[in-house]
């Protein structure tokens, strides 16, 4: 893989800081590559418009907005703010180049139908940790529209429009260092109850410290990054898997992933996690990449309700 850099310290916001050029072995996945990076909704850190990717980042160096588009097997980054240069460099990373999706071996024509299926497809690698933190508490044990209603609210509320020419919904998420001052309570207007605001306010209290997990081993981070209070297995390991691209990142105490699984590989339409890891135990270094997989391939048939919405703003 091979870069150019263009140094720039551009005065006008709109006039870029950094132009590069990443070249791949690989073909560019064009469809949603930064996976669930950002969490949920229309504001967001990442952003995709038309065959652009536009990621707003927070840096040791300052603030960063990206526009990355990509063609072929080459990627062109155009980067705005002080950290843009810091950010740039995490690119190719995020598309997947530290990934081996070859190194999921089916054991059964399930598994080697998605193979085949989506071959391209790669993990992601942020090296972050913060970023992932607030959007994934607040998706903890409720259904999938409270998260993103959730995360959208506290965005509009305290998120950041980033430098440069940004979209106008990308936002940067909001610092550790305010999420930190906040009292629980403030959180019930976006429907997070004490549980997960207290758990979001105990991680930003740490969470300069807690960064420095993106440089353990993945097993390692889930363990360290469970030592908060209110941040358990799931938590920990989405978390990972969008920092690490740990490929066994397996995501237990899922409402609904168990059942992906255990339709897909047992055509079970009920599963629970203990059934799950004995179905992925084949699969064991790739877990996290099959859950994903099995959740690509579509829901089983439903024979009951879906997760009633609930109102926890007074909690």
């Amino acid at each position: 893989m091979r870069s150019g850099l263009r140094p720039g310290a551009a005065a006008s916001t709109q006039s870029p800081d950094l132009r590069q050029r990443f070249e791949f072995d690989y073909s560019l996945d064009a469809g949603r590559s930064l996976g669930r990076v950002g969490g949920k909704g229309t504001l967001g850190p990442v952003l995709y418009a038309g065959p652009h990717i536009w990621r707003a980042q927070d840096t040791p160096a300052g603030e960063a907005t990206l526009r990355i588009t990509r063609s072929g097997h080459c990627a062109e980054v155009i980067g705005w703010g002080p950290g843009a240069s810091e950010a740039a460099a995490s690119v190719p990373a995020l598309l997947g180049s530290q990934d081996e999706p070859a190194a999921l071996v089916p054991h059964d024509p399930v598994v080697a139908g998605w193979v085949r299926r989506w071959a391209t497809r790669r993990l992601t690698a942020t090296g972050t940790i913060w970023e992932h933190v607030v959007p994934t508490v607040c998706g903890q044990k409720v259904p999938g529209l409270n998260a993103k209603n959730s995360w959208q609210g506290i965005l509009r509320r305290w998120g950041r429009r980033p430098p440069g020419p940004a979209p106008e919904t990308l936002r940067l998420p909001p610092t550790a260092g305010l999420m930190a001052s906040l009292a629980y309570h403030e959180f019930h207007r976006f429907d997070v109850e004490r549980r997960r605001a207290e758990a979001i306010i105990a991680f930003a209290h740490r969470a300069a410290t807690l960064e420095r997990v993106a440089r353990l081993a993945p097993e390692a981070a889930r363990e360290r990054l469970q030592t908060v209070r209110g941040i358990g297995p799931w938590t920990a390991s989405i978390v990972v898997l969008l920092c690490h691209g740990d490929p066994d990142s397996v995501i237990i105490g899922d409402y609904q992933i168990p059942n992906y699984v255990a339709w897909h590989l047992a055509r079970e339409r009920r599963g629970d996690d203990d059934r799950m890891l004995e179905l992925l135990e084949p699969y064991r270094g790739q877990r996290a990449r099959v859950q994903a997989l099995a959740k690509s391939a579509g829901a089983p048939p439903r024979h009951g309700p879906r997760m009633p919405l609930q109102n926890l703003q007074h909690r």
